[in-house]
Protein backbone atom coordinates (compact mmCIF):
# COMPACT_ATOMS: atom_id res chain seq x y z
CA UNK A 1 0.00 0.00 0.00
CA UNK A 2 2.60 2.26 1.05
CA UNK A 3 4.27 1.56 -2.58
CA UNK A 4 1.05 2.60 -4.23
CA UNK A 5 0.23 6.04 -2.44
CA UNK A 6 4.57 6.67 -3.39
CA UNK A 7 3.96 6.14 -6.97
CA UNK A 8 0.73 8.65 -7.08
CA UNK A 9 2.33 10.82 -5.21
CA UNK A 10 5.39 10.85 -7.55
CA UNK A 11 3.30 10.63 -10.67
CA UNK A 12 1.13 14.07 -9.41
CA UNK A 13 4.57 15.87 -8.75
CA UNK A 14 5.72 14.99 -12.64
CA UNK A 15 2.40 16.27 -13.64
CA UNK A 16 2.64 19.85 -11.43
CA UNK A 17 6.46 20.52 -12.71
CA UNK A 18 6.23 23.60 -14.70
CA UNK A 19 7.63 24.07 -17.81
CA UNK A 20 10.52 25.39 -18.82
CA UNK A 21 10.51 28.58 -20.22
CA UNK A 22 13.25 28.52 -23.28
CA UNK A 23 13.02 31.88 -25.44
CA UNK A 24 9.82 33.73 -27.27
CA UNK A 25 9.28 33.36 -30.72
CA UNK A 26 10.25 36.10 -32.81
CA UNK A 27 8.37 38.16 -34.75
CA UNK A 28 7.29 36.57 -38.18
CA UNK A 29 5.18 37.56 -41.02
CA UNK A 30 3.93 34.51 -43.35
CA UNK A 31 1.65 33.49 -45.66
CA UNK A 32 -1.17 30.70 -44.82
CA UNK A 33 -1.95 28.23 -47.50
CA UNK A 34 -5.49 30.36 -48.11
CA UNK A 35 -3.19 33.56 -49.11
CA UNK A 36 -3.89 35.60 -45.88
CA UNK A 37 -0.68 36.94 -44.05
CA UNK A 38 -0.14 35.28 -40.80
CA UNK A 39 2.11 37.45 -37.80
CA UNK A 40 3.19 36.20 -34.17
CA UNK A 41 0.97 38.53 -33.70
CA UNK A 42 -2.04 36.47 -34.70
CA UNK A 43 -0.55 33.69 -32.55
CA UNK A 44 -1.07 35.75 -29.28
CA UNK A 45 -3.33 34.57 -26.75
CA UNK A 46 -3.35 31.23 -27.97
CA UNK A 47 -1.34 27.90 -27.00
CA UNK A 48 0.35 26.57 -30.36
CA UNK A 49 2.39 23.55 -31.41
CA UNK A 50 4.83 24.56 -34.55
CA UNK A 51 6.76 22.56 -37.00
CA UNK A 52 9.24 22.65 -39.92
CA UNK A 53 8.21 20.00 -42.72
CA UNK A 54 8.27 20.12 -46.80
CA UNK A 55 5.27 18.77 -49.10
CA UNK A 56 7.69 16.55 -51.18
CA UNK A 57 9.63 15.37 -48.78
CA UNK A 58 9.62 11.50 -48.47
CA UNK A 59 11.51 11.12 -45.21
CA UNK A 60 10.32 12.31 -41.23
CA UNK A 61 7.92 14.89 -43.26
CA UNK A 62 5.02 12.38 -43.57
CA UNK A 63 5.19 11.20 -40.39
CA UNK A 64 5.39 14.57 -38.94
CA UNK A 65 2.41 15.67 -40.24
CA UNK A 66 0.42 12.43 -39.72
CA UNK A 67 1.40 13.12 -35.50
CA UNK A 68 0.33 16.78 -36.25
CA UNK A 69 -2.86 15.26 -37.18
CA UNK A 70 -3.28 13.11 -34.31
CA UNK A 71 -2.29 16.22 -32.61
CA UNK A 72 -5.08 17.72 -34.05
CA UNK A 73 -7.57 15.32 -33.05
CA UNK A 74 -6.44 14.77 -29.31
CA UNK A 75 -6.40 18.16 -28.21
CA UNK A 76 -8.73 20.55 -27.28
CA UNK A 77 -10.16 22.61 -30.16
CA UNK A 78 -8.56 26.20 -28.84
CA UNK A 79 -4.87 24.40 -28.97
CA UNK A 80 -3.89 26.00 -32.56
CA UNK A 81 -1.31 23.71 -34.89
CA UNK A 82 0.88 25.99 -37.31
CA UNK A 83 3.09 24.01 -40.03
CA UNK A 84 6.16 26.21 -41.38
CA UNK A 85 7.62 24.67 -45.24
CA UNK A 86 11.36 25.03 -44.90
CA UNK A 87 10.82 25.10 -49.09
CA UNK A 88 9.11 28.00 -49.89
CA UNK A 89 10.27 27.98 -53.97
CA UNK A 90 7.86 25.04 -54.00
CA UNK A 91 5.49 25.07 -51.07
CA UNK A 92 2.99 27.90 -52.30
CA UNK A 93 -0.58 28.27 -50.79
CA UNK A 94 -2.11 26.13 -53.82
CA UNK A 95 0.55 23.52 -52.65
CA UNK A 96 0.44 24.00 -49.02
CA UNK A 97 -3.52 23.11 -49.76
CA UNK A 98 -3.51 20.25 -51.03
CA UNK A 99 -0.84 19.00 -49.04
CA UNK A 100 -3.25 20.37 -46.27
CA UNK A 101 -5.85 17.77 -47.50
CA UNK A 102 -4.34 14.58 -47.37
CA UNK A 103 -4.60 15.40 -43.22
CA UNK A 104 -7.67 16.60 -43.03
CA UNK A 105 -6.02 20.23 -41.52
CA UNK A 106 -8.77 21.87 -40.05
CA UNK A 107 -8.06 25.46 -41.93
CA UNK A 108 -9.05 27.01 -38.49
CA UNK A 109 -6.88 25.23 -36.45
CA UNK A 110 -3.60 23.85 -38.60
CA UNK A 111 -1.86 26.48 -40.08
CA UNK A 112 0.45 26.16 -43.25
CA UNK A 113 2.81 28.69 -43.46
CA UNK A 114 5.25 29.82 -46.18
CA UNK A 115 7.56 32.97 -47.21
CA UNK A 116 11.08 34.19 -47.92
CA UNK A 117 13.32 31.47 -47.79
CA UNK A 118 16.00 33.87 -45.49
CA UNK A 119 12.68 34.12 -43.38
CA UNK A 120 12.30 30.85 -42.91
CA UNK A 121 15.52 30.17 -42.27
CA UNK A 122 16.42 32.91 -39.50
CA UNK A 123 12.87 31.98 -37.92
CA UNK A 124 13.59 27.95 -37.52
CA UNK A 125 17.47 28.47 -36.63
CA UNK A 126 17.88 31.65 -35.02
CA UNK A 127 13.88 31.73 -33.47
CA UNK A 128 12.75 28.32 -32.51
CA UNK A 129 16.59 26.93 -32.22
CA UNK A 130 16.09 23.83 -34.79
CA UNK A 131 18.51 22.91 -37.49
CA UNK A 132 17.70 23.96 -40.61
CA UNK A 133 19.87 23.80 -43.48
CA UNK A 134 19.09 23.12 -47.55
CA UNK A 135 21.96 22.36 -48.87
CA UNK A 136 22.82 19.57 -46.87
CA UNK A 137 19.99 17.13 -47.51
CA UNK A 138 19.91 13.36 -48.61
CA UNK A 139 18.00 12.24 -51.60
CA UNK A 140 15.09 11.08 -49.44
CA UNK A 141 15.13 14.46 -48.08
CA UNK A 142 17.13 17.13 -49.49
CA UNK A 143 16.28 19.88 -46.96
CA UNK A 144 18.27 18.92 -43.45
CA UNK A 145 15.42 20.10 -40.74
CA UNK A 146 14.14 19.35 -37.55
CA UNK A 147 12.15 17.56 -36.85
CA UNK A 148 10.74 18.49 -33.34
CA UNK A 149 7.26 19.66 -32.17
CA UNK A 150 7.83 22.96 -30.02
CA UNK A 151 5.13 23.86 -27.64
CA UNK A 152 4.57 27.62 -27.40
CA UNK A 153 2.02 29.17 -25.17
CA UNK A 154 -0.28 31.86 -24.85
CA UNK A 155 2.69 34.81 -24.58
CA UNK A 156 4.44 33.50 -27.47
CA UNK A 157 7.07 31.72 -24.98
CA UNK A 158 8.41 28.26 -26.19
CA UNK A 159 7.99 25.98 -23.56
CA UNK A 160 8.86 22.91 -24.74
CA UNK A 161 10.49 20.75 -27.25
CA UNK A 162 9.05 16.99 -28.53
CA UNK A 163 9.95 14.24 -30.34
CA UNK A 164 7.94 13.05 -33.00
CA UNK A 165 8.95 9.51 -33.53
CA UNK A 166 7.82 8.16 -30.29
CA UNK A 167 4.42 7.80 -28.73
CA UNK A 168 5.55 8.91 -25.48
CA UNK A 169 6.57 12.27 -26.61
CA UNK A 170 3.82 13.02 -28.49
CA UNK A 171 1.86 11.88 -24.97
CA UNK A 172 3.81 14.26 -23.04
CA UNK A 173 3.28 17.10 -25.48
CA UNK A 174 -0.40 16.58 -25.26
CA UNK A 175 -0.45 16.57 -21.38
CA UNK A 176 2.23 20.00 -21.20
CA UNK A 177 -0.30 21.34 -23.89
CA UNK A 178 -3.23 20.98 -21.85
CA UNK A 179 -1.61 22.50 -18.85
CA UNK A 180 -1.26 25.67 -20.72
CA UNK A 181 -4.72 26.38 -21.66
Amino acid sequence: MKYVIFLLLVFAAACSRPLPDYSIVPEFRFTERSGRPITRQDLNGQVWIADFIFTHCSGICPAMSSNMQTLQARLPGEIRLVSFSVDPANDTPAVLTEYAKRYNADPERWLFLTGEADAVQSLSVGGFKLALDPSAGSEAEPILHSSRFVLIDRNGHIRGYYGTDDERGLDRLIADAKKLI
